[in-house]
């Protein structure tokens, strides 16, 4: 069960970690004012929490060969399994790096990474090929402006220092 309120030694780890994922426990520890031991402490509770979801790399995509990004917004046919049916589908496919539940007037939105717009059709086919989905509506990314950076600690509730 993950605590309640974290305190500002937590959030300075915690935006620490967001920037330089690979720093070492001991210059972690220097960076956030902190003995070693119990900065791994602290750090091992975040994870424990859930608070740290997991540790990856920034991939460039263009030099991967990705040089498109499509955000495919999908509407579907309502029932009590078409979530269950289209989320099943969407995880199986390796061109859908996010996929999210939304309101307003789509039912998903999904961000695609593509090499080219062939492999887009092809993908697109296939998400329409599955059952419940009835329209997708694509939004080609001309340049992205903001890729993932670190979330907004500022709002996050603390513990009182």
């Amino acid at each position: 069960m993950p605590r309640p309120l974290y305190d500002r030694i937590d959030r300075a780890i915690l935006d620490h970690l967001q920037h330089h994922g690979r720093t070492p426990n001991v210059d972690l520890a220097e960076a956030v004012r902190l003995s070693p031991s119990s900065c791994l402490r602290r750090t091992k509770a975040l994870e424990a929490d859930g608070v740290i979801a997991g540790y990856r790399a920034a991939l460039d995509r263009a030099r991967l060969g990705l040089q498109l990004t499509v955000f495919l917004s999908l509407k579907v046919d309502h029932s009590t399994t078409t979530s269950h049916v289209v989320e099943a589908a969407l995880a199986d496919m390796p061109h859908v790096v996010a996929c999210h539940l939304v309101s307003g007037d789509a039912d998903f939105l999904l961000e695609l990474a593509v090499p080219d717009l062939a492999t887009y059709e092809r993908v697109l086919g296939d998400v329409l090929g599955i059952g419940p989905v009835r329209d997708a509506r694509g939004t080609i990314s001309i340049r992205t402006v903001v890729d993932r950076g670190p979330l907004p600690l500022d709002a996050w509730p603390t513990a009182r220092d």
